[in-house]
């Protein structure tokens, strides 16, 4: 295990990289957070928990290598906006930290991609970070690559308050289509501990994973967390992948994947690896 110096956080005030963050910070490590604002509400609370802020922008890289400056480690997450999509600056932001990372000295470089990446999945927001994967293999930084599959955190938004006594949620996906899903604190935890092994992670790439479940089986859980009777009625959607391709948004392009492909992630295994990772069911009850 290295010392536990500094780790610069990239989307500090995200969802995955303010959980990174958090984990890191509780587990003894320094975390420097990149900011745009420190006067927002999530960087004075990252700043209260024992963070230090480093005010940049992942379109400025003077402002990566002034936050990178004596860091051991750089956590590199690039948001992506499926309704305003920009793949062309997800692809220079991603590039932008994994060259800093190159020229501060970092150990250490854990990028945050997508379980899809690599598979030729025709899915723009995936297809951008296989782009950011292959630049940072070619810069050979000492590298964990992973692949977070469905957020847990996107189901409250896909289903509606209740009416007429149950909840009916609309999603482009089969009743018996099999999902595999993973909660943001989770992303936060394996990353802290893919920084303390090193040993063990660099040079790998994995997609992670906390469970497994079919939409049907997915309504079962709420049902029973929130004793609200919840099912999913499937929304419709222009043809298979081919047509998606052909024209369709990007976030029709990926339910499509996701229907008839599907994340591969050995979720027994990480589990063996990472004892305790949150099912949907007890990440719901966490989190009603």
């Amino acid at each position: 295990m290295p010392d536990k110096g500094i780790v610069l956080v990239t989307g500090a005030t995200g969802g995955q990289g303010g959980a990174v963050a958090r984990r890191l910070l509780d587990g003894g490590w320094a975390v420097r957070a990149l900011v745009r604002d420190p006067g927002r509400q999530e960087a004075k609370d990252l700043k209260a928990l024992g963070a230090e802020l480093a005010v940049g922008d992942l379109d400025d890289p003077a402002s990566l290598l002034a936050a990178g400056r004596g860091a051991y480690g750089v956590f590199s997450v690039q948001p992506a906006d499926l309704t305003r999509p920009d793949p062309e600056a997800e692809v220079r932001r991603g590039k932008n930290v994994a060259d800093a990372a190159v020229a501060v000295g970092a150990a250490h470089l854990v990028y945050s991609s997508v379980g899809a990446a690599g598979r030729a999945s025709g899915v723009a927001h995936f297809e951008t970070k296989t782009e950011i994967e292959a630049h940072i293999d070619a810069l050979g930084v000492p590298a964990t690559v992973l692949r977070p599959v469905f957020f847990m955190e996107n189901w409250p938004y896909m289903l509606p308050q209740a009416e007429h006594g149950e909840r009916v949620g609309s999603v482009p996906l089969g009743a018996d289509t099999s999902l595999q899903m993973i909660a943001l604190s989770d992303i936060g935890r394996i990353a802290a501990e893919v920084f303390g092994a090193p040993g063990e992670f660099i040079g790998s790439k994995f997609e992670i994973a906390g469970d497994e479940l079919t939409v049907r089986q997915v309504a079962e859980v709420f049902t029973r967390v929130d004793g609200v009777p919840t099912r999913f009625e499937r929304h419709p959607r222009r043809g298979g992948r081919a047509e998606v391709r052909a024209g369709a948004d990007d976030l029709a392009s990926m339910f499509a994947w996701l229907d008839e492909v599907g994340y591969g992630a050995d979720v027994v295994a990480l589990r063996e690896r990472h004892p305790g990772l949150l099912t949907l069911e007890a990440w719901r009850r966490g989190n009603r």
